[in-house]
């Protein structure tokens, strides 16, 4: 696991550093920040999207995916209550983005053919250069977020950790576990949930990316009752 390692310092080193600037930054410049990193969002989902739907076995399933994933995680209240847990800790509500822009930083590191693939291949071939190109990437765009965002971006390198290990140990424990067709399902997924949070970000549509995240649940559960339903 010793580029899932490296892709989780590399958040952190970039978050202390992206910190230290954020003191100096007007905040004509951070409103920048936002609108890049909003268009960043747009440009990677797209492309995830884009560059999977050939690959779907299912072309109706993201659909699927997004409006029950949505349906559950509004009336679980993911959003709102993730919003609150963040406002608690940011002295007063003063960094009252800091929820969206470390829901957004999560989505960006987490879903994404590097992150997911990554541990993936290192499991299974002890090939780590899709995770140093993604840890490289990383570094630069949380140095970004903490410089906007502040030093509690920091909290997305321990869910990159746990994310990236769950694909390492499934890649491990069984090979058939995670195959292409799922990987693209979840990818188009992911694609659109970054696209909901770009759009967030450039303050066209607050989309409540959070509420999104079970849609990433769908899937799997179809591709486990289709594995059972073959037997």
């Amino acid at each position: 696991m010793i580029g899932t390692i490296v892709n989780t310092c590399t958040i952190i080193v970039g978050s202390i550093v992206g910190a230290v600037m954020h003191r100096g930054i007007k905040d004509k410049y951070k409103e920048t920040l936002y609108t890049v990193l909003g268009l960043a969002c747009l440009g990677i989902g797209l492309n995830a999207v884009i560059g999977n739907f050939g690959k779907s076995e299912y072309p109706v399933l993201f659909i699927v995916s997004i409006a029950v994933g949505s349906i559950v995680g509004t009336a679980l209240d993911i959003d709102g209550r993730f919003s609150h847990l963040i406002s608690r800790r940011s002295k007063g509500g003063k960094n009252a983005n800091l929820a969206d822009g470390l829901s957004t930083a999560i989505l960006l590191y987490c879903i994404g053919p590097l992150a997911m693939l990554g541990p993936v291949i290192s499991a299974l071939k002890g090939d780590n250069t899709f995770l140093y190109t993604n840890a490289t990437l990383d570094l630069v765009t949380s140095a970004v977020f903490a410089s906007t965002y502040g030093i509690w971006m920091i909290l997305a390198a321990p869910v990159l950790f746990c994310w990236q290990g769950l694909f390492y140990v499934v890649a491990k424990v069984s090979s058939k576990a995670i195959s292409d067709s799922l990987m693209a399902e979840l990818l188009i997924v992911g694609g659109l949930m970054i696209v909901a949070s770009g759009l967030s970000l450039l303050k066209l549509k607050d989309c409540k990316t959070l509420n999104m995240l079970p849609s990433l649940l769908v899937p799997v559960v179809w591709f486990v009752i289709k594995a059972v339903a073959a037997i």
